[in-house]
């Protein structure tokens, strides 16, 4: 009998009505920035994929683009992109991280004596913070959360992780100097979303882990993405317009 998998805690998307005043001040500005930059770039004909596969050689799936990734040395900020869900109907995606120097003072990973695999440690740690899919046309669709297999970071929880969004920034010129700063724009833009896939991400780890209390969760092939928001720049950037005083 195949066992039943656990049922996903819902993942509603969020509302601009409920952000703050302040906050949207900040993401609108972060939205005009994004709009910037792919404004620079179309008007090459580029765009932020194109920009990060440019002179790397034939695109191979599960490959990371730029080979060696994008690091930023005084933020500690990392990124790459690369494919291998075309079934999801993107080209590819970013995932952006943060290592241990940039994490704020006194963080703590998990403590989980279940895990079957070796995590990241001292200044190797490293915490995914957020998944962008992209289109055939460079163009972001998705947000998304993953199991810790997927990504091999050292796992934190989900409050710990949302804290850390606010050190992601890429602030040099390699690969492209408007992808880093689109790239660093995007969680600004889409915060709630980040919010709200990060404490998703934990419910469906508690609710799996309780469905097979004997098994490590974060290695569990079956569960890859824990939660996807579909997305749309220039729609969420009216709605936040249309709410801000």
């Amino acid at each position: 009998m195949t066992a039943l998998l656990p049922v996903p805690p819902p993942l509603l998307p969020p509302d601009a009505r409920t952000v703050t005043a302040a906050q949207r001040a900040w993401m609108l500005t972060a939205a005009r920035e994004i709009g910037e930059c792919c404004r620079v770039l179309a008007k090459a004909g580029l765009n932020v994929v194109g920009e990060v596969l440019r002179g790397q050689g034939e695109f191979v799936e599960l490959e990371h683009y730029p080979r060696d990734d994008v690091f930023d040395g005084e933020t500690c900020s990392q990124y790459y992109y690369h494919a291998h869900r075309p079934e999801a109907g993107e080209h590819g995606h970013f995932h952006t991280f943060l290592r241990a120097g940039g994490m704020p003072a006194g963080t703590r990973p998990l403590d989980w004596p279940l895990a079957s695999e070796p995590w990241p440690q001292g200044d190797d740690v490293i915490c995914h913070l957020l998944g962008i899919a992209m289109d055939a046309w460079g163009r972001p669709v998705g947000l998304f959360a993953a199991n810790r297999w997927v990504t091999g970071e050292t796992w934190y929880p989900a409050d710990d992780a949302i804290a850390m969004l606010d050190r992601f920034r890429i602030d040099h010129a390699a690969p492209s100097w408007p992808v880093n700063r689109w790239i660093t724009a995007m969680p600004i833009l889409f915060r709630p979303h980040a919010e709200a896939l990060l404490h998703h991400r934990d419910a469906v780890i508690t609710a799996w882990q309780a469905a097979y209390p004997d098994e490590d969760v974060f290695e569990d092939r079956r569960l890859e993405i824990t939660g996807y928001l579909p997305i749309d720049v220039t729609a969420w950037t009216a709605q936040l317009e249309k709410h801000h005083l």
